[in-house]
């Protein structure tokens, strides 16, 4: 009698221990670490899909998930909110952009780390290959080492006068060669202009037009999204045409933008790697996934403020012009 009781136990315990584990699954809420140079995106239309993607996996901002925002505009603070949310014991760690996903590789070998917005994540050493990533990364990249090239050539269709490019480089960027290389290849002069932070960026322009450029194209970089206004404004200053590599710094005044698109598909696609990690799959056997539309986004009203008049054959190719 004894043993059949006990065995009654067995399989009762086995039954219900699916259900237990279910349940205090169910009760958990996950900390997800977030270094972006934006304000929080929750806030951002564009990110609808990742909080929707979420949502549908049973994973409710505010409720059973909790964002814990860095805001990643100051270089010399990224390590520290990286080793931060460590000491948080988050779940996972979101970055917006390579300097951050860097200092949250050196900060954890352990944590998941799913970032976007980063141009080049195997020259960056980030990953072993887009494939199969390995380690504790993997996420979305934008691809802006090998559109570079466009984005020179769209600003001499826009300034065919254009001889001498001035290039805006910041930390950690990557694309620099390639974009001196474009620039040869279509017989320009490139002079590059450093700001490694906010204050340099008077003086990096102010650089740009003593050595002659007539427009000048903004590498990707975090920290330039960040000062995106202040960087269109210097740019409408010095009265120079500038290229973007997203359509946040059209919106923000600049003149064009070529580059992936990021929307409400995109951010879902976001959502799809993030819910996947908190369901127990692990970043190194999920591709790094690589956009496939790119659009070209230009401004109007900046064009007539610099006295710029846009190709008509360009305004035709435009995704979006802003009037």
């Amino acid at each position: 009698m004894r043993r059949i009781r006990l065995a009654v136990v067995v399989v009762i315990s086995l039954t219900l221990a699916p259900l237990m584990a279910e349940a205090q699954q169910a009760g958990k809420v996950y900390r997800i670490g977030v270094i972006d140079p934006g304000p929080p995106i929750v806030e951002r239309p564009t990110w609808e899909g990742f909080v929707q993607e979420l949502r549908d996996a049973g994973y409710t901002v505010g409720k059973n998930v909790v964002l814990e925002m860095r805001r990643a505009d100051r270089p010399d603070k990224l390590q520290a909110y990286a080793e931060e949310l460590v000491r948080l014991r988050v779940d996972l760690i979101m970055t917006g952009g390579t300097p951050p996903t860097h200092a949250a590789k050196q900060a954890t070998s352990t944590i998941p780390v799913v970032f976007y917005n980063v141009g080049d994540p195997v020259g960056s050493r980030l990953v072993a290959t887009l494939s199969r990533p390995g380690g504790n990364l993997t996420g979305l990249t934008h691809m802006s080492k090998e559109i570079n090239s466009k984005r020179v050539e769209l600003l001499k269709e826009t300034v065919p006068s254009l001889s001498r490019l001035g290039v805006l480089a910041g930390p950690g960027d990557l694309t620099l060669a390639d974009t001196e290389d474009a620039a040869r290849a279509l017989g320009l002069r490139a002079t590059t202009a450093w700001a490694q932070g906010p204050g340099d960026l008077e003086g990096a322009f102010a650089k740009m037009v003593k050595e002659g450029v007539s427009a000048t194209i903004v590498l990707p970089n975090v920290f330039f999204f960040a000062q995106r206004q202040r960087i269109a404004e210097l740019a409408m200053k010095h009265r120079l045409p500038t290229m973007y590599e997203a359509k946040n710094y059209v919106d923000a005044g600049g003149l064009m933008s070529y580059g992936a698109s990021w929307g409400v598909d995109t951010a879902s696609h976001l959502g799809t790697y993030v819910v996947k990690i908190l369901k127990g799959a692990k970043p190194a056997d999920l591709p790094v996934e690589q956009p496939t539309k790119f659009e070209l986004v230009i401004n109007l009203k900046t064009a007539k403020a610099l006295g710029l008049t846009i190709p008509q054959t360009l305004l035709q190719r435009a995704d979006q012009v802003i009037q």
